[in-house]
């Protein structure tokens, strides 16, 4: 065998495997019985009837989207909070709080970084909190959050995700947007933590002690995208699990337009190139430690965006048709498994009707983000923030 084939059957193993992964994650999360309990979570705290949350809502640029936003924290199951909101680059004179537990933070300089946004509001804290939650200024607050957040911290975990379900159905972008956070939510949120490991973090909706927060980003330059790929790098670089919270739920502002899905999708590519390399230091690590929890989480860091693994499955799937009918016959088999895990996810996750209509659009999805792609090495130059029918503004990256 020619050390080019070798190099080829190789690259075909890295890509097929992420066919496979999720649904042996599924198995794996029947027989664990690590998904629920307090394990590798940290120092169990003394539970309070309501401990003391910081809010911290950020925006860049715009904050036309904060009334609503605050307007649904008001609606909270809770009293024990304060919001910070930081609006960074935002011309927000006619923004005024008659709410004594809301404080606007307005940075002299341009901050353009999610980290810098967070920890400009813990430096102005007006009381020592025990826990954050990180929220973007597009995001609607489910009243029973931070009651679910709770459940989670109560049993010793010390960082929290939650769920981030769908604002807006009303364009096909909108609802695959909204198809694929699900099937992230369910493989890399709820499988993914039952299995052992960690839930992926999502940008916003999650939620941690103030103390680790300031211990894994405190003094790190996080530029632009992508503080919650390091952030979760680092608190499971420390052996801690980050639990999955399906109670606790923020309504998120999907991509409507497909101009804004190639400029959102460019950052998203860019970060994946730039934090991906930490799944192997943890994967190392987590085979070192014997931790499930560290291997299977760099296994999760290391695969790469969806469409793109899609996209060589099915190069892959015909060069071995024609080829190698034997090696083509094991890829449809891969893809068929990919396809039926996905479908479960959606079909577990009880779907909206909209979005699971809007399925027969994912190859025009997958062509812009081809198009993203073509434009990562433009990233940077990108607007920080997200906008949505040029309205909207958002955050987060995956």
């Amino acid at each position: 065998m020619s050390f080019l084939l070798v190099i080829y059957v190789i690259f075909q193993a890295v890509i097929g495997f992420n066919l496979v992964f999720p649904l042996g994650l599924l198995g794996l999360s029947a027989f664990s019985k690590t998904g629920g309990n307090k394990r590798n979570s940290g120092v169990k705290e003394n539970q309070q009837a309501e401990p003391d949350y910081a809010i911290i809502i950020t925006a860049y640029g715009q904050a036309d989207h904060i009334p609503a936003t605050l307007d649904s924290v008001k609606l909270l199951r809770y009293s024990n909070y304060l919001v910070y909101i930081v609006a960074d680059h935002c011309d927000v004179p006619e923004l005024v709080i008659n709410d004594g537990r809301v404080i606007v933070l307005r940075p002299e300089k341009v901050l353009a970084s999610n980290v810098k946004s967070h920890f400009y509001a813990i430096d102005r804290f007006r009381r020592a909190h025990d826990r954050l939650v990180i929220i973007d200024s597009d995001n609607l607050l489910h009243p029973g959050l931070l009651n679910g957040l709770n459940k989670w911290f109560d049993k010793g975990y010390r960082a929290v995700q939650g769920v981030r379900e769908a604002k807006n159905l009303d364009t096909v972008y909108a609802c695959l947007d909204a198809a694929r956070d699900i099937y992230y939510h369910f493989y890399d949120g709820r499988i993914l933590f039952a299995a052992g490991s960690s839930a992926t973090l999502s940008g916003s909706g999650m939620a941690f002690d103030v103390a680790l927060y300031k211990e894994c980003l405190g003094g790190k330059g996080v530029p632009g995208a992508g503080f919650d790929k390091v952030l979760q790098a680092e608190i499971v670089s420390r052996d801690l699990r980050i639990a999955f919270a399906p109670e606790a739920i923020v309504y998120d502002e999907k991509t409507a337009a497909s101009s804004q899905l190639v400029k959102q999708r460019a950052r998203w590519i860019h970060t994946w190139f730039r934090y991906f390399k930490l799944g192997f230091g943890l994967a190392g690590t987590g085979i070192g430690n014997a931790s499930v929890n560290q291997l299977l989480f760099g296994l999760v860091l290391l695969r790469p965006p969806l469409f793109m693994f899609l996209i060589l499955s099915l190069v892959f799937t015909i060069v071995n048709l024609l080829l190698f009918p034997a090696a083509g016959i094991i890829w449809l088999a891969g893809l068929f498994c990919f396809a039926g895990g996905f479908a479960m996810a959606m079909v577990r996750s009880s779907a909206d009707p909209r979005i699971i209509k809007s399925l027969y659009a994912i190859p025009r999805f997958v062509y812009y983000q081809v198009c993203a792609l073509l434009k990562t090495g433009k990233a940077g130059k990108l607007s920080v923030a997200t906008r949505e029918n040029n309205e909207n503004i958002s955050q987060t990256t995956r």
